[in-house]
């Protein structure tokens, strides 16, 4: 019971770390800053690209898109190895 109660402090530990590295995902001129828990944080667009709504959705899906996949790779890192720690701790 211990073992899973320190995993479970262990995993919470690691979100909380995790929401203090961000990652950015950009397509030209735009650029998508989210946290490792992959929650946006910022969202910057060059003014030039005002004009042009159907661009600036398009660019944004990908900025975006770009974002969540460099948070997912973070994300998975840290608790990938937060895992094997708690594994390797209990023999495994």
């Amino acid at each position: 019971m211990e073992k899973l109660q320190a995993m479970k402090q262990s995993m919470e530990e690691s979100k909380s770390r995790l929401a203090t590295i961000t990652v950015e995902g950009k397509a030209d001129g735009v650029t998508v800053v989210i946290d490792g828990n992959r929650k946006v944080k910022d969202i910057q667009v060059d003014p030039a690209l005002l004009s042009e709504v159907e661009d600036l959705q398009d660019l944004l899906i990908v900025a975006v898109n770009r974002a969540i996949e460099a948070a997912d790779k973070t994300n998975e890192s840290e608790m990938g190895s937060k895992a094997q720690d708690l594994l390797g701790g209990m023999g495994m």
